[in-house]
């Protein structure tokens, strides 16, 4: 559980830099549609940095994934929205109120519930029709984030939220559907070209969505897409289960642990950089945000 808490601290942190990159980057303009927002951002220190941290949290994620079941790790990676309240608080001077500690709150309390009723990880290996299965994802996932741009304003957030979501949480199930690092094995294994083509995917979709419509739904939307159907998976088809008598316990944890992500999922938001004044006799323009 260390690891996968781990895992949320570096991807919590992540969002915040990402998200700040992806919104420099937007203001850029240029050409290239959704992979050129992308490109435009990976030339930004914040992204970088943001990537490395993803790319520590995706080896603790592993090591925990293979340790417990998919259910506890997904809650688990869904808290990072309570680190990146903690850090939005902390770096970029967002003042948190009563409410959204008590949310941090909630999302510790689900948690370490989890952590008192996870068993160990499953000890089914998973069939060739779930790793096809979820490359089938992937490859929607992708198609999903390169359209991105041409989604209707209304539900664009929910749509690219929740595509980011399921190709993470391809990530979490292509983990488990790895039996062997051994080349030869990796190579003809569906899940190997799912896991890199869901995460690949997924961070497109991320980025879009971070500077599309609203970032609060789509990191709502994210957060579900990445908790809900992977828990299924690991429960339904690779084993998952709880220790003896407490499987109530972790159904509690994890409704428990996801509500209070979803009520921080504000923090996958940034302020906005306030507006320069406006030329006298020029009415401003209307406010995306407000809709004013």
């Amino acid at each position: 559980m260390l690891c996968a808490l781990g895992a949320a601290v570096c991807f919590g942190t992540a969002t915040v830099l990402q998200a700040m990159a992806a919104r420099v980057a937007s203001a850029q303009g240029g050409r290239g549609g959704e992979a050129g927002v992308l490109l435009r951002a990976l030339r930004q220190w914040r992204y970088l940095a943001g990537l490395a941290l993803d790319g520590l949290g995706f080896v603790l994620q592993v090591v925990a994934l293979r340790a417990l079941p998919i259910y506890a790790v997904a809650a688990a990676l869904a808290s990072s929205l309570a680190v990146t309240a903690v850090v939005s608080a902390r770096l970029l001077r967002v003042r948190l109120r009563r409410g959204e500690w008590a949310a941090v709150a909630v999302v510790c309390a689900g948690l370490a519930m989890l952590g008192l009723a996870s068993g160990t990880e499953g000890d089914l290996g998973g069939s060739d029709a779930l790793r096809f299965a979820m490359l089938g994802v992937a490859v929607g996932v992708l198609g999903v984030g390169l359209a991105g741009g041409l989604l209707p304003e209304r539900g664009r957030g929910l749509v690219l939220g929740l595509a980011a979501g399921f190709g993470f949480g391809v990530v979490e199930v292509g983990v488990r559907l790895i039996d062997s690092l051994a080349v030869p094995d990796l190579v003809v294994n569906p899940a190997t070209y799912a896991l890199l083509l869901g995460g690949g995917a997924a961070f497109l979709a991320l980025t879009s969505a971070l500077q599309r419509g609203s970032v609060t739904t789509a990191t709502a939307a994210m957060v579900i897409g990445e908790t809900v159907g992977p828990a299924v998976v690991g429960v339904v088809w690779l084993g998952d289960r709880t220790r003896e008598g407490l499987g109530w316990l972790a159904v509690l944890g994890f409704v428990v642990a996801v509500a209070g992500a979803l009520a921080l999922a504000r923090f996958g938001e940034l302020p906005q950089e306030p507006a320069p004044p406006a030329d006298p006799g020029v009415s401003p323009r209307p406010s995306r945000r407000t809709g004013a």
